[in-house]
């Protein structure tokens, strides 16, 4: 009771940072398939806390006082990718740019109406074809990485070359195009496949690497599906399946630029 007597503005604040933080680190772990480890987690700390702190304990306190000291080291091998991810969302320059696009992209897509369309016209081609294709567009974040792995391109935006790679038959037409600075840099490049239990059971390969992409960093993965000829858009956890050419188009003018 002194406890609440006492409480005030800055201990509120406290709770929900708090509490903001565990729902973050929730879905960050629900997303990459480890919820039940965060639970286990959870549940590890609470005994802890509570043979610690509450029952004074101090032989198990002692043991389990170890156990977290090392606990802290394996986490972070562990979790090395999602605390990458975690600092890359929380990063200035990401939030910046984010902010310029929203802010400018009206004056910005003025000009740029007609600079999806072949990348548009060419997965609604596909489409009625049930060509399978994965596109990358990078926006932020460098993928330099994945690039080096692929074949490089470095031409103009075509809907024809577009066609021609991810053609059956072509050498070319396995893996992903990556699109950069408004041109296609590269293709048959190999992804990061997302192993997140929160897709849906009929996504392939190729839209699991498209997840996998894109949570990754903050690039725009495009998807036609060799079985149906539905057209999917993922965006960091977000993702849109089976969208017509004309939402697809207005898609990339508003988030890719």
């Amino acid at each position: 009771m002194e406890y609440f007597a006492n409480f005030g503005i800055k201990d509120f604040a406290d709770v929900l940072c708090v509490a903001l933080l565990l729902f973050y680190l929730y879905r960050t772990m629900k997303r990459s398939g480890s919820l039940n480890m965060f639970i286990g987690i959870l549940i590890f700390i609470f005994v802890w806390m509570i043979v610690s702190q509450v029952l004074k304990m101090q032989l198990l306190g002692a043991i389990l006082d170890k156990l977290v000291d090392v606990g802290v080291l394996a986490l972070i091998v562990l979790f090395a990718d999602d605390i990458r991810r975690f600092f890359r969302d929380i990063g200035t320059r990401t939030r910046t740019g984010r902010m310029y696009h929203w802010l400018f992209r009206h004056d910005r897509n003025s000009g740029n109406m007609s600079k999806w369309q072949p990348v548009v016209k060419a997965c609604d081609n596909m489409g009625s074809h049930k060509t399978g294709a994965l596109i990358v567009i990078q926006r932020d974040d460098q993928l330099k990485g994945i690039v080096q792995v692929g074949e490089t391109i470095d031409a103009n935006i075509n809907q024809q070359l577009i066609e021609n790679i991810f053609f059956k038959n072509s050498p070319l037409h396995d893996g992903a195009m990556i699109i950069s600075k408004g041109r296609i840099e590269s293709a048959a490049c190999i992804l990061p496949v997302s192993h997140s239990e929160n897709l849906p059971k009929q996504f392939g390969l190729r839209h699991r690497a498209a997840s996998g992409i894109s949570q990754a960093c903050d690039a725009i993965a495009i998807v036609v599906s060799e079985e149906t000829g539905g057209i999917s858009v993922f965006q960091g956890d977000e993702f849109n399946t089976d969208i017509t050419p004309d939402e697809l188009w207005q898609y990339l003018n508003e988030v890719a630029g």
